[in-house]
């Protein structure tokens, strides 16, 4: 095992270490292609003497956008054996986000595969091909002491509330986040199944701590839930991150009690909102430790909410972790007592350096206390109950105000989902000449409900209170989610003022198929 009481180590040594003690073994797994430890630490060893070849130096940058695959990995991990950063991009962004993104990064090289477009004038090297093999060097590297403060990686925020921000998670950082692993039975027999992108923050932080310990990673391209069943069986896994809405399909999957999972010591989500009556029924019928994140990108302060010891305690998100410290404070930012609602602000031994070149946006993201110490700004409303347990009610910029009063809609959202005939829904706020704005609701029904829209509404507003009721209500065939599951509610209010009221491509005031 690791000591995690050493004041830093970085992710490139343990891996070579691994290579070093146990080269035969497992470490990672994707569609029956399979490296050992050797395999890997070869692979990182060849990025790192690339990147030395063409001239990187430490604290340079490299970009990625690509599928899921093992040279992703390598790719990642060379770059930092060479002190290189690396900033994951989403494969979904358009050429014109790339390019942006690519630019404010500083890249000095970009990796991509056939399914990203040709954005930029930055050299490109493509990972599935041939040109990836032919760019890698013999190796080994000329050797790099990572100091803690270099940037590990710079993680693009997912754009639903605008441009992107580039967020620098430095070494140290991410030493934070293994350490605090060690609370999760990651070790060497460690199997953790991967079903969300590789440049996904959410991903990062249960593939890193499974190398730093020597476990083995099994990675899923395109998450599909009996597929993940076959994997999870087949290979005997033990932990697993994943976030609510790939729970709510797994747990919906016809076969789900079919399959042997009771290899499962440790489940984890973040990301997005989990409801309360999901995590009961996954507390029911998957073994092992159900675990519920929730915190910044950014780092600041990080509740954990240890479900299957505090079963009464579904509806929150949780405690501080150790050594984290949460406050709520007002719109003047001054901060209130326990259970006043308000915005959630947090600090923790890792967080973020800053937003890449943009000093404006990272000072807006910062709130000091009356001893002068840097917190983040989660954009969160919440509260903390009298056991110390975070209550989230809603984003900041999704609260609803109307007629002078402050609604929230996963309190909206929460009572249509009791209605069995509502599979998924997200309520969001859109203008009115009378309050101001208004709540609505765009509802996902079940294959089989024959409630229609108008009934339906008038059902929620009978157990709504008077200035909660909503004004209209749509069913859409499918909610528009970023690829880790969050819903984009601005995509909502632009579907909702749209002159046929659709949302993208699902057909409006229809059921689901």
């Amino acid at each position: 095992m690791i000591d995690t009481g050493a004041p830093f180590l970085d992710l490139p040594g343990l891996v070579a270490r691994h290579a070093r003690e146990r080269p035969g073994a497992l470490a990672l797994v994707c569609e029956g292609e399979r490296w050992n430890w050797r395999e890997l630490d070869s692979r990182c060893d060849r990025v790192a003497a690339a990147c030395q070849r063409d001239g990187l130096v430490p604290q340079d940058v490299v970009a990625v956008c690509a599928g899921t695959r093992l040279d992703y990995v390598a790719l990642f991990i060379g770059a930092l054996r060479a002190g290189v950063a690396v900033a994951p991009l989403a494969p979904s962004s358009t050429a014109g986000q790339l390019a942006a993104m690519v630019a404010d990064s500083g890249a000095r090289r970009f990796f991509v595969d056939g399914a990203v477009p040709a954005a930029t004038a930055v050299p490109q090297t493509r990972l599935d091909t041939a040109d990836f093999e032919r760019w890698l060097a013999p190796g080994p590297p000329s050797p790099v002491a990572i100091d803690p403060a270099w940037p590990f990686n710079l993680i693009y925020s997912s754009g639903t509330t605008g441009t992107p921000k580039g967020i620098v998670q430095p070494h140290a950082m991410r030493w934070a986040h293994i350490r605090r692993a060690a609370g999760g039975g990651y070790g060497p027999d460690t199997v953790t199944l991967i079903a969300t992108p590789l440049y996904s923050n959410t991903t990062l932080v249960s593939v890193i701590p499974t190398l730093a310990y020597g476990g083995c990673v099994v990675l899923m391209p395109k998450f599909d839930a009996r597929r993940y069943l076959e994997l999870a069986q087949q290979h005997r896994a033990t932990h697993t991150m994943l976030v609510p809405v790939q729970y709510q399909r797994l747990m919906a999957h016809a076969d789900f009690d079919r399959f042997d999972l009771s290899n499962f010591r440790f489940k984890a989500s973040t990301s997005a909102p989990f409801a309360a009556p999901l995590k009961a029924d996954v507390l029911k019928r998957w073994p092992g430790a159900l675990v519920e994140y929730y915190g910044l990108t950014e780092g600041g302060g990080t509740c954990i909410l240890h479900a299957h010891l505090h079963p009464t305690k579904l509806h929150t998100v949780g405690q501080p972790a150790e050594g984290h410290d949460l406050r709520v404070i007002d719109e003047d930012g001054r901060e209130l007592p326990k259970g006043a609602v308000g915005e959630v602000v947090g600090r923790s031994p890792g967080m973020m350096t800053g937003y890449h070149r943009q000093p404006e946006k990272t000072r807006e993201a910062e709130w000091f206390d009356a001893d002068g110490r840097r917190f983040l700004r989660t954009g969160d409303v919440g509260r903390f109950d009298d056991d110390g347990f975070l209550v989230l009610m809603d984003r900041r910029k999704d609260m609803v105000i109307s007629g002078g009063f402050n609604l929230y809609p996963s309190d909206l959202e929460a009572v249509l989902r009791q209605h069995p005939a509502v599979a998924d829904c997200a309520v969001i706020g859109v203008p009115s000449e009378q309050w101001g704005e208004t709540p609505v609701a765009w509802v996902v029904p079940v294959a089989v409900a024959d409630a229609t829209p108008d009934a339906l509404r008038e059902w929620a507003n009978a157990r709504l209170g008077k200035t909660q009721r909503l004004a209209g209500l749509r069913f859409t065939a499918e909610l528009p989610r970023s690829a880790i599951g969050k819903v984009l509610k601005r995509e909502l209010r632009d579907a909702w003022s749209a002159p046929a009221g659709h949302l993208a491509c699902h057909a409006a005031d229809k059921p689901a198929a």
